[in-house]
């Protein structure tokens, strides 16, 4: 059985910063892309960042790109996402999710996502 569970969310000033760590079990967790969503109130789940099983490469949305970072530490089954710069819009619930199927080009699709976590809370205030 897999397990997919989120750390590190908070409640951060705009401007500041935090990491999220996803930890995975049940799985060859180096066999498989991961990545990072996210849900505001009101809005649908959007992709955030997703890197390939050995961290070759990454992808963002345009909306985060060059503030976040993603990366990955397979030996520890552990996925990273480092948040700089936050603004009040990025305030959602943020998803791990792993086992995608598709291509690259899909990444956003969460459909394409088969595990998920419960996620965390990350709320930044103005």
């Amino acid at each position: 059985q897999v397990q997919v569970v989120e750390s590190g969310g908070g409640l951060v000033q705009a401007g500041g910063s935090l990491r999220l760590s996803c930890t995975a079990s049940g799985l060859r967790f180096d066999g498989y892309t991961m990545g990072w969503f996210r849900q505001a109130p009101g809005n649908e789940r959007e992709g955030v960042s997703s890197i390939t099983s050995l961290g070759s490469y990454t992808y963002y949305a345009d909306s985060v790109k060059g503030r976040f970072t993603i990366s990955r530490d397979n030996a520890k089954n552990t996925l990273y996402l480092q948040m700089d710069s936050l603004k009040p819009e990025d305030t959602a619930m943020y998803y791990c999710a792993t086992r995608f199927s598709g291509s690259p080009s899909q990444w956003r699709d969460e459909r394409r996502w088969r595990d998920w976590g419960q996620g965390t809370q990350v709320t930044v205030s103005s």
